[in-house]
């Protein structure tokens, strides 16, 4: 009893520099205390945060950042904030997700194209790719070629991950990795557990510098609304030291009081509210639009092409014509037909929102 009493004392008495040198685990981001720093030193009153695109990513945006997307695969992706972080450029990113496709393809692309403007160096994920239309050619290509490092897990292990970090914890245990193959891919651990002496594996939180999400709703001050599958985006949102949000609308602070258990990521986490229609487009929105197929299926092709061939030109092309070559995302969302855009909302079948 007196040999604990005493480990305690001792361990509380250790400075936050001595503390960090005795954890030889490497975060690829804010480590938790960093975290939990940032999350006390908000502002947290009430304010405006409406901003453009632009004006959001520039504030926000920097090098060597890990970043948080939101979404899952094709759904609810944070498509137009990808865009402007593409004009606006960085280098070294750390980016993290459950599961992704056309956002992390289009940073590749663009760091296929110039690294020297925008560059990914680290990835810890749970599925880099397209769903039915199959895996990424552009992940592909940079892991064949090491050209970034990957820390890879399930999908619940990247949602308790976000978790953890959401709930101010290094670390947080789970039952469907240990003893598996996935311990060879990711920096997860087994140990003891102290109640019951069983082994139990234990993931490291995530805290990403920013995470970037896109939700159906929210009012000016960043109280949001989801609706269909979460994502894994509330917890994004309150993990991160900052958040950019984009949403389909922007609807009053009296509406959201009204219904105060509809919302999923309180004003407090995010930063930046940026009103953007089809700000997921090709990807589907619950109550807004439905997939664009055909559209993914385009770009997953001229990856593939560059893939098979090494040749950047058409590449190139997608990302001068759609990308660089576009102000704002509704300059990008204007070279769609207007049928399309039709079809895309039809195909939602109207699902039920509230706001």
């Amino acid at each position: 009893m007196e040999q604990a009493s005493s480990l305690i004392k001792n361990v509380s008495n250790l400075s936050e520099e001595e503390a960090a040198q005795d954890t030889p685990f490497e975060f690829w981001g804010p480590t938790p205390r960093e975290a939990r720093k940032a999350a006390v030193a908000k502002k947290k009153g009430l304010r405006d945060k409406r901003m453009t695109m632009k004006e959001a990513v520039d504030a926000y945006v920097k090098d060597d950042m890990s970043i948080g997307i939101g979404g899952f695969v094709n759904t609810r992706v944070p498509v137009a904030i990808i865009h402007e972080i593409i004009r606006h450029g960085a280098k070294n990113l750390h980016l993290s997700f459950q599961s992704n496709s056309i956002c992390v393809e289009l940073l590749a692309g663009a760091m296929i194209l110039d690294d020297s403007h925008i560059s990914i160096s680290t990835a810890e994920i749970a599925w880099w790719g397209y769903e039915i239309i199959g895996i990424a050619p552009l992940f592909r290509y940079l892991t064949k070629n090491g050209m970034i490092k990957v820390d890879d897990y399930t999908n619940y292990g990247m949602s308790a991950r976000f978790k953890a970090g959401a709930m101010g914890l290094p670390f947080i245990p789970i039952k469907d990795q240990g003893g598996s193959d996935m311990e060879r891919v990711n920096r997860g651990t087994m140990v003891k557990c102290p109640f019951t002496g069983d082994n139990t594996y234990v993931i490291p939180a995530i805290n990403p510098d920013l995470g970037i999400i896109h939700t159906q709703v929210a009012d000016q001050n960043g109280n949001a609304r989801i609706f269909g599958a979460l994502c894994t985006c509330p917890e994004i949102a309150q993990a991160s030291n900052r958040c950019i949000m984009s949403v389909e609308q922007v609807i009053p602070t009296d509406s959201i009081r009204q219904y105060p258990n509809l919302t999923e990521i309180p004003y407090v986490v995010v930063d930046a509210v940026v009103e953007q229609p089809l700000g997921a487009y090709p990807g589907a929105v619950y109550g807004y639009n439905w997939f664009d197929m055909p559209e993914m299926l385009a770009f997953r092709k001229v990856c593939d092409d560059f893939r098979k061939t090494g040749n950047k030109d058409g590449l190139k092309e997608y990302f001068d014509k759609y990308v660089y070559g576009c102000e704002t995302f509704d300059d990008y969302l204007a070279t769609r037909p207007y049928k399309t855009i039709k079809e895309l909302k039809q195909n939602d079948q109207c699902q039920p929102i509230i706001i």
